[in-house]
């Protein structure tokens, strides 16, 4: 898998997917499962890969060789 997520991308993806996951520690009732659906983007967070970028034609990570 080529990394398509940026620094940027990157970091709000893994700050919202874990926002998303705490969901069920807060709410009450069937919603707070919804909470995990947080798991999708705190995974293309930390593997720096978003499987709809290719599909929209779209990149946020640097070109390669230009990575630190």
């Amino acid at each position: 898998m080529t990394p398509n997520v940026g620094g940027l991308d990157r970091a709000l993806r893994i700050v919202l997917g874990l926002a998303l996951l705490s969901l069920p520690f807060w709410m009450e009732g069937n919603a707070r499962w919804l909470g995990l659906i947080g798991l999708v983007p705190l995974a293309t967070g930390l593997l720096r890969h978003c499987p709809a970028y290719p599909l929209l034609g779209l990149s946020t990570a640097p070109p390669a060789g230009t990575r630190r």
